[in-house]
């Protein structure tokens, strides 16, 4: 099989498009400004009731930030495991780092413990680990099936280097999965240059309100927000370019 395409899906009908541009599995977030955080669970049964082949992986994140957790965040992630268990997605996406920056092994033991027999993905956590080569074989050890990672550059094609090294040393003892600013545009070059063969892209497009009545003067979050009346979802077209 040649390229493989995950999407990094913000919504119910993002997985739809996903699925239709011909995706292979969707990573269902909340909160994509912050990162992504756990997808409620009316997302996810929603997800499921409007696709019928695309996996459906979800991200176990309480919060925005770093990747140190407290006793309380655990037990969170804990229950949204569990509940991603009883819905019978197809995996879990999650990191988790000691205050030093390396990978909190003890505790990336227990939430895959708890996970099984689901798959795990350790997201872009990895990304600010304090030693990618030392964090690389702890996640092989650990039985985490792929790793999500920029090669720790704000984009992939910057990060091409590292992930190809990283690619390099797994030698097919993990999944090495290039994400943040994956294009069609840009993924055969990062394909050819690292040998990756699964690529984690957003594909997203600009969907404008149905609001005839709006007042602008009143923002519902953050003022990063350009305007309360467009959204993001994937479009299955540019989910069909990148294959």
């Amino acid at each position: 099989m040649g390229r493989k395409i995950e999407i990094c899906a913000n919504s119910a009908q993002s997985c739809v498009e996903a699925e239709a541009g011909g995706a292979i599995r969707v990573e269902l977030c909340a909160a994509i400004p912050e990162g992504g955080t756990t997808p409620a669970y009316g997302e996810i049964r929603m997800a499921q009731k409007l696709t019928s082949a695309i996996d459906i992986n979800i991200i176990i994140r309480p919060r925005g930030g770093d990747f140190l957790y407290t006793p309380a965040e655990v037990e969170s992630m804990l229950y949204d495991i569990d509940m991603a268990k009883r819905l019978n997605v197809h995996g879990v996406v999650f990191g988790c780092l000691t205050e030093q920056g390396d990978i909190d092994v003890s505790l990336m033991r227990r939430l895959m413990d708890a996970a099984g027999p689901l798959s795990v993905t350790c997201h872009r956590a990895f990304d600010v680990c304090r030693d990618p080569f030392v964090a690389l074989e702890q996640l092989i050890e650990l039985g985490c099936d792929r790793i999500l990672t920029s090669g720790r550059q704000p984009d992939a094609v910057r990060g091409i280097p590292l992930i190809g090294e990283l690619i390099r040393r797994a030698a097919g003892r993990i999944i090495i999965m290039p994400g943040a600013g994956v294009r069609a545009d840009n993924i055969a070059r990062i394909e050819a240059e690292t040998g990756a063969k699964e690529f984690h892209t957003s594909a997203r497009s600009i969907v404008y309100s149905r609001m005839e009545y709006r007042n602008e003067n009143v923002p519902m979050g953050s003022s990063i927000v350009a305007s309360e009346f467009e959204t993001l979802r994937t479009d299955r077209k540019k989910v069909a370019a990148c294959l």
